[in-house]
C-alpha cells in the first residue's frame, strides 16, 4: 500500500456540512463581515467569505446552530477562535478556524431569520440556500455537538 492511499484522520469531532450564516468580527476591533459555513465540529469551521483575515488572526463567529446539530432546538452561539488556514478562492476566501471557547446567546432566531438578515457572499451560496438550511423551533439548551463545545475554556 502506498502513502497516497493511506489517508490519516486528525479531526477530533465530528463535521457537520451546513451551509448557515455567520457573522464574523476580528476580536478587539469593531472590524466585522458575514460568512457561510461549509461544515463545522466541536473544534472549528471552515467558511466562506469577502472579509479578509490572516492566519493567526482572533475571530469571532456569531451563528445559529440548528436543531439538526444540537439535536433539540435552535441555539444562538458566539464562538471564538484562531484563524489556522486562508485559501483564496476567486474574489473571496475559504476560512478554517480552530474553536477555542464560546458562550451562549439569549434568543435563538431560526436560521432562515438569521440568513434572511445577512448579504450573499459573492454567489457562494444560492438564494434559496436559507430555506434548505432553516430549522424549526428555538431555545437555549445545550445539548449534542455543544456539550462537547463545553470541555473547551470559557474564560
Amino acid at each position: 500500500m502506498s502513502t497516497d492511499q493511506v489517508h490519516l484522520e486528525r479531526r477530533a469531532a465530528q463535521r457537520f456540512d451546513f451551509q448557515l450564516p455567520v457573522r464574523v468580527r476580528l476580536t478587539g476591533t469593531d472590524r466585522e463581515g458575514y460568512a457561510f459555513t461549509q461544515n463545522l465540529s466541536a473544534r472549528g469551521a471552515f467558511f466562506y467569505t469577502d472579509f479578509e483575515v490572516a492566519e493567526g488572526n482572533a475571530l469571532e463567529l456569531t451563528l445559529v446552530m440548528p436543531s439538526e446539530i444540537t439535536l433539540a432546538e435552535n441555539m444562538r452561539v458566539r464562538c471564538r477562535g484562531k484563524v489556522i488556514r486562508v485559501v483564496p478562492v476567486e474574489r473571496r476566501f475559504g476560512v478554517a478556524v480552530q474553536l477555542e471557547g464560546y458562550e451562549f446567546l439569549p434568543t435563538a432566531e431560526t436560521v432562515a431569520q438569521v440568513s434572511a438578515s445577512f448579504p450573499r457572499v459573492s454567489g457562494v451560496h444560492a438564494a434559496d440556500q436559507s430555506a434548505k438550511n432553516s430549522a424549526v423551533s428555538q431555545s437555549q439548551a445545550p445539548v449534542s455537538m455543544l456539550d462537547s463545545l463545553g470541555q473547551l475554556p470559557n474564560g
